[in-house]
């Protein structure tokens, strides 16, 4: 049997087994946000040697600005919040139990990835190092690999806030996002305003958490209907607008992620330009949905995004460590164009394009065994669940930097 003809089945097999009620366009969505997160670390993440082979973090960010846009297209954290305000409100609505339950529930899905990933790591690490991998590596790899976790704690918090999402979306419609984009806005005045000078740092801290729950939040008012073709024309207009006036009146900067260097970042915690642009490709998305939603009723098509979505956590999860896995042996060897080399020519740029499929197979077999970890841990012990905790615990007090 050809590999063809493999997939073909497998596909057709996917198909039957998926319920008639799936939004397949929303799964759709969540699949080409999720890409999108391992996509960007792999194009605008590089690395440096040092004189021991140790490897450093580097952005060829730093090196062009012109490659905001592409940081642009790739920051859709956005529709992965306004999806996962949609999914939420569906599945708050649809509990067999309590809303204490429904939350553990998914709490739980969220965090046993999280722990499988970083156990792992705090039992590698010290196996690397007596391999003869550089400290320096170690770090800037466990760097790497808690970076993207921020988010799974964000998701935590605003997930446990949907029943308030859901009554402040049955009172205002998609309105209710608005005084999350009018705290933002407040916030970014006081901290690049004329009060500049006067402001303690920690204040930008206050965004974080109406930052990332602005889109969520259209979300939830979106999967209680609240928001229809008018107001996602209206989101894609305005945010398109406030995004331009941001960095053309406001002189925002460029890049919606960190640059290494820059005084100012969008990203962490987000600006008003963050959520100008959440809003944007909210509407997009809005408006895309039907078409989204028929072009994957064939089976092709379909297979691809209902894998991803079952592999999600892992993909975010691993993508890091995929990297990782070929930059770690490439230290060894030496400068590898487009791997361990500065990310500082455009000759950079075109290698690490042709590393990427490398990235990717290398996910997808560390996927094949760290899949396990999104399952119930049906078989783990307390000492075990115990055990995993604590190790978790010491790769985040190493990755930050506190030991």
């Amino acid at each position: 049997m050809s590999t063809l003809t493999t997939l073909r089945k497998a596909a057709d097999r996917i198909e039957r087994q998926t319920p008639a009620h799936r939004d397949r366009a929303v799964d759709g969505l969540r699949a080409l946000a999720l890409l999108a997160v391992p996509t960007g670390h792999w194009l605008l993440g590089g690395f440096t040697l040092d004189a021991e082979g140790g490897l450093h973090n580097a952005s060829p960010l730093s090196a062009f600005g012109g490659l905001a846009p592409v940081g642009w297209v790739l920051q859709m954290l956005g529709i992965f919040f306004l999806v996962g305000g949609y999914a939420s409100v569906l599945a708050y609505r649809r509990r067999p139990g309590s809303v204490r339950a429904w939350l553990k529930g998914r709490i739980a899905r969220l965090g046993r990835p999280v722990l499988g990933v970083t156990a792992v790591w705090a039992l590698a690490a010290p196996v690397l190092y007596a391999a003869g991998v550089p400290e320096a590596t170690l770090r800037t790899g466990a760097t790497l690999v808690i970076q993207p976790l921020w988010f799974v704690g964000v998701y935590v918090v605003v997930t446990a806030l949907t029943p308030y999402c859901v009554r402040a979306a049955h009172r205002l419609g998609g309105w209710a996002a608005a005084p999350l984009l009018a705290s933002v806005a407040a916030v970014d005045f006081l901290r690049y305003g004329p009060l500049a000078g006067s402001v303690p740092s920690w204040l930008a801290l206050v965004n974080i958490l109406p930052g990332w729950l602005f889109a969520y939040q259209l979300g939830v008012s979106w999967g209680e209907r609240r928001i229809g073709r008018r107001g996602a024309w209206l989101l894609l207009a305005g945010g398109t607008v406030l995004f331009a006036a941001l960095l053309m009146v406001f002189h925002y900067p460029a890049s919606v992620v960190g640059v290494p260097g820059e005084a100012r970042t969008n990203s962490h915690p987000p600006s008003l330009l963050v959520l100008a642009l959440a809003a944007a490709q909210s509407g997009a998305a809005m408006l895309l949905r039907d078409r989204l939603g028929r072009l994957l009723a064939r089976p092709a098509l379909w297979a691809p995004v209902v894998v991803i979505n079952l592999c999600a956590m892992t993909v975010l999860c691993w993508h890091q460590t995929a990297m990782l896995a070929a930059a770690v042996p490439g230290a060894f060897v030496g400068e590898l164009a487009g791997l361990t080399t500065a990310p500082d020519s455009p000759g950079w740029i075109a290698a690490r394009l042709a590393w990427m499929p490398v990235f990717a197979a290398l996910l997808v077999g560390i996927a094949r065994y760290a899949r396990r970890f999104e399952e119930p841990w049906k078989r783990a012990t307390a000492v075990r669940r115990a055990l995993a905790g604590l190790l978790a615990a010491g790769f985040a007090v190493f990755a930050l930097g506190l030991a």
